[in-house]
C-alpha cells in the first residue's frame, strides 16, 4: 500500500469521479484507476461502486475514507514537522480563484511566494465562488480568492479586500444612463445581463432584489465582465457589475449606482481556521502585496481575523 494510492483514493471519493479526480491529481484517468484496482487487490475488498455514472463509496470504501486522510495528513505532518526544524516549507498548496479575476496583487502575492518558497508546489484553479468555497471547506483548496455578500463564509476565515456597491452599466444613448438615481424596481423594467448563480456578484444581485422584492428579467448570463459589457455595449441588456469592474468599460457604458442595493459586493481570501505554514506564509504575502490595510493573518488556533480595504473586485 503506497501515499499516492491512498491519495487517489480520496481524491475519487471527494469528487466522485475518476476524471475529475484524475485531474486533481494530475495523472491520466487509466492511472487513477490502475493504482485503485492494485490497492483494492491488497485490501481484499473493492472500495468504489462503479455501476453507476458516479463512483460511490461501497461499504468498505466508506469505512476506509477516514483512515486514509488521517494517514495522507500523517505523512504531510511529517514534511511539515522537518521544515519547521530546517525552516524550510515544502509541500503543495492550491489556490482558487473565480472565474475571470485578473487581481494583480493576488498574482504578485504567489510569484514573490514561489521565489521565497520554490519547494512549495503551487496548483492554481479557476471556478465559481460557491464551488471554491466548498473545494476550501473539503480540504481540496487551501486558500481562495472569491466574491460573496457576506465577509466570511461560515466555518472560514477571511480578509476582505474589496466592498463595492453594485453598478447598472449602460450604453450612453439607454434611458437609464440619463438619470440620476436608478433602483432596482427601475432596472426591473429593462432585460438584465448578470453573472450565473454561484457567483458572488450574482449572489449580492440576488439578495438585494430580494430585500427589495424585486424580480428582474434575467435575460442573458456570462462568466467574465467582458462579455457582459460587450453585450450591454450592443443594447442586449442593462449589465449588473461592480463599480470598479464598470470603471474598466465607461469608454462606452455609463455606470450608475443601484441607490437601493445596500449589500455590498465584497471581496475576500478565505481559508480553513487549521492550516499550514504555507497557507500561513502566503496569507502574509497577500496581505502585503495588497497594501498596509490588511491585518496580519491569524496563526492556525488564533482568533480569526477581518477587514477591509480597497482594490479591483471580480465576481
Amino acid at each position: 500500500m503506497e501515499l499516492r494510492q491512498l491519495a487517489y483514493f480520496v481524491a475519487v471519493a471527494e469528487e466522485q469521479n475518476f476524471t475529475r479526480a484524475a485531474e486533481r491529481v494530475h495523472i491520466s484517468q487509466s492511472g487513477v484507476s490502475a493504482q485503485i484496482r492494485q490497492l483494492e487487490r491488497e485490501l481484499g475488498a473493492e472500495l468504489f461502486d462503479r455501476s453507476a455514472r458516479t463512483a460511490t463509496l461501497t461499504a468498505a470504501g466508506a469505512a476506509a475514507l477516514a483512515p486514509a486522510r488521517a494517514a495522507l495528513a500523517a505523512a504531510e505532518a511529517v514534511g511539515q514537522a522537518v521544515g519547521d526544524v530546517a525552516g524550510v516549507i515544502r509541500g503543495r498548496i492550491t489556490v482558487g480563484m473565480v472565474v475571470g479575476c485578473t487581481v494583480t496583487p493576488l498574482f504578485d502575492a504567489l510569484a514573490a511566494f514561489h521565489r521565497a518558497h520554490p519547494g512549495v508546489e503551487i496548483a492554481l484553479l479557476e471556478d465559481n465562488s460557491d464551488r471554491l468555497v466548498q473545494g476550501v471547506r473539503a480540504g481540496t483548496v487551501d486558500v481562495a480568492l472569491i466574491g460573496t455578500a457576506a465577509a466570511a463564509p461560515a466555518g472560514l476565515e477571511a480578509l476582505t479586500l474589496v466592498s463595492e456597491r453594485l453598478v447598472a452599466a449602460v450604453p450612453p444613448d439607454h434611458p437609464l444612463a440619463h438619470r440620476r438615481r436608478v433602483t432596482l424596481r427601475d432596472l426591473a423594467h429593462h432585460p438584465v445581463i448578470c453573472m450565473p448563480a454561484g457567483t458572488g456578484l450574482r449572489t449580492v444581485f440576488d439578495q438585494a432584489c430580494a430585500a427589495q422584492r424585486v424580480r428582474p428579467v434575467i435575460a442573458l448570463q456570462a462568466g467574465a465582465a467582458d462579455a457582459m459589457a460587450d453585450l450591454a455595449a450592443r443594447g442586449l441588456g442593462v449589465a449588473v457589475l461592480s463599480e470598479s469592474m464598470a470603471e474598466s468599460y465607461r469608454d462606452r457604458l455609463s455606470a450608475r449606482v443601484l441607490d437601493d442595493a445596500d449589500i455590498p459586493a465584497l471581496l475576500c481570501l478565505v481559508w480553513r481556521p487549521a492550516h499550514g505554514p504555507a497557507v500561513r506564509e502566503l496569507l502574509a504575502y497577500g496581505r502585503r502585496a495588497f497594501g498596509g490595510g490588511l491585518p496580519e493573518p491569524a496563526a492556525a488556533g488564533d482568533d480569526p481575523q477581518d477587514s477591509r480595504a480597497a482594490s479591483p473586485e471580480e465576481q
